[in-house]
């Protein structure tokens, strides 16, 4: 094997003037266009995290938000039985006292109906007892002071 010098410094000359013009023009836009890369990887790693940990906190959000509603509804339905349970006692109430009024009235108009009845009955008991006692007499008393003395006995009797 023959070396020749001249040939392995041109070779060498020639590799290294190869490498600075590769580094000089490839070299450097490789690296770039990988470290850019490799930036986007990272920030798309970075926000896919992020949106994983807002996406997370606002799944825990609207499940608090949704046991909220929850327990605000129960409680207005609540509130409403309570409101449905007075409007119903009240109107029980209300008509259980209109129930007693009617009652009530009922039992003065019975009674009145009673002393009017009653009253009724002494006056067609003193007419009969005025009619009964002139006939019995037979003689003219004055009427007005039959009728006087006939109240006066049914009243010392208790009618």
């Amino acid at each position: 094997m023959d070396f020749k010098v001249f040939t392995i410094i041109a070779t060498i000359v020639n590799f290294l003037i190869l490498l600075a013009f590769l580094k000089h023009f490839l070299f450097e836009k490789v690296s770039n266009a990988i470290d850019e890369r490799s930036n986007n990887i990272k920030n798309t790693i970075d926000k896919t995290n992020s949106d994983r940990e807002e996406a997370k906190n606002l799944k825990i959000q609207v499940e608090e938000n949704l046991a909220n509603s929850k327990l605000q509804g129960k409680n207005i339905v609540e509130d409403y039985k309570g409101r449905a349970e007075k409007l119903f006692q009240d109107i029980k109430k209300e008509a259980s006292n209109e129930a007693e009024l009617i009652m009530e009235r009922a039992k003065k108009d019975v009674e009145r109906e009673k002393e009017k009845a009653e009253e009724e009955l002494k006056k067609k008991v003193v007419d009969l007892a005025v009619i009964l006692s002139s006939k019995a007499l037979e003689k003219d008393i004055n009427e007005k002071e039959h009728r006087r003395l006939i109240e006066d006995f049914i009243t010392k009797v208790g009618m």
